[in-house]
């Protein structure tokens, strides 16, 4: 069976996974809707689809399924339209910035019973997946301490830090759903630092640009965030895992992975410039595993319950990093 495919929102984001869905043999991207008509036009040649409206594309019946990659603040109210339409939705994170958005919107999908994945494309990279399997293959015993280093090389415009829910909510999020990934228990103490240490105008927009957490379960069990707006030497993406018998980590990947020995010393090339490119197989398989509960009724994961647990750490981290207080989530 062939899944057909709506595209909404025609960004960054959105041409990241058109490719997904053109270079899967199971999809076809058959529309894309944007508000701004170049970006759709474009996108649509490129991929054969046709540019429609959204409130045609809800009235489809060629469209089985929508991946939406417009602003936040539409999200919550795209997944409940596409649940009365009978479409499979998977949506870019986070699906709202308020928790009791979410919580509301979440009703509505358990109502229609659609199916609704969440776009938390780090568990399906291959070297973070090949660390979760260390863990379940039992190589290093009982997890303990979890490390997650994730640093972007720049800052976005300050008009986009304005809109994007803060760091926690917009950054960090992807690294609190990871952590629990690798813990396999539920955080329950949250303390977080923030500060401004990059750009100033982050910190006049009333946001952070450089922040540590640390996140704690009911056994004691340990995550450590480390986060940052800027890495010189390009997009830091680290995982290590600590064990009762051991340690397993995935390093940091390069377009291109060879080491060079000379006079000069020990190089190797650069680091990926980004997620775009970081995290292509992550995203290809991530449709991938979208079109297998679309087809054949399965579970979608990371679900919009994961979406809601990873905003109310989210919202945790926040109010410690202001407070300079532990907040705790089982209280």
């Amino acid at each position: 069976m062939t899944v057909r495919f709506a595209l909404l929102g025609a960004g960054r984001i959105g041409k990241v996974h058109a490719r997904a869905v053109g270079s899967n043999p199971q999809a076809k991207l058959v529309a894309v809707a944007d508000a701004f008509e170049k970006a759709a036009t474009e996108l649509a040649t490129a991929y054969g689809a046709e540019v429609r409206t959204i409130d045609a594309i809800e009235k489809s019946g060629d469209i089985d399924a929508v991946i939406i990659c417009t602003p936040t603040d539409t999200h919550a109210d795209l997944i409940e339209r596409f649940a009365k339409a009978g479409k499979a939705i998977f949506c870019e994170k986070p699906i709202d910035l308020n928790v009791e958005r979410v919580e509301k919107c979440l009703a509505v999908v358990e109502k229609t019973k659609a199916t609704l994945m969440v776009g938390f494309n780090r568990r399906f990279d291959p070297h973070f997946a090949a660390v979760r399997k260390a863990i379940d293959d039992g190589a290093i015993g009982t997890v303990e301490m979890v490390t997650i280093t994730s640093r972007d090389p720049g800052a976005p415009p300050v008009d986009y830090i304005k809109r994007s829910g803060g760091i926690f909510r917009d950054m960090t999020i992807h690294d609190f759903d990871m952590a629990r990934f690798l813990l396999g228990e539920e955080p329950v103490a949250v303390s977080a630092h923030a500060s401004v240490l990059v750009d100033k105008k982050i910190g006049e927009a009333g946001d952070f640009d450089s922040v540590s957490v640390i996140l704690e379960t009911a056994s004691g069990k340990q995550a450590v965030i480390s986060n940052s707006r800027r890495a010189t030497y390009g997009y830091d993406q680290r995982i290590e895992v600590h064990g009762s018998k051991g340690m397993v980590a995935a390093e940091n990947q390069r377009p291109v992975s060879i080491e060079l020995a000379n006079e000069k010393g020990y190089t190797r090339p650069p680091l990926h410039d980004f997620f775009m490119t970081r995290y292509l197989d992550a995203y290809a398989i991530e449709i991938a595993s979208f079109i297998v509960a679309a087809t054949k009724g399965t579970k979608a994961t990371p679900s919009g319950a994961d979406g809601l647990v990873a905003l109310k750490l989210a919202d945790a981290a926040l109010k410690s990093a202001t407070t300079g207080k532990t907040v705790r989530l089982d209280k």
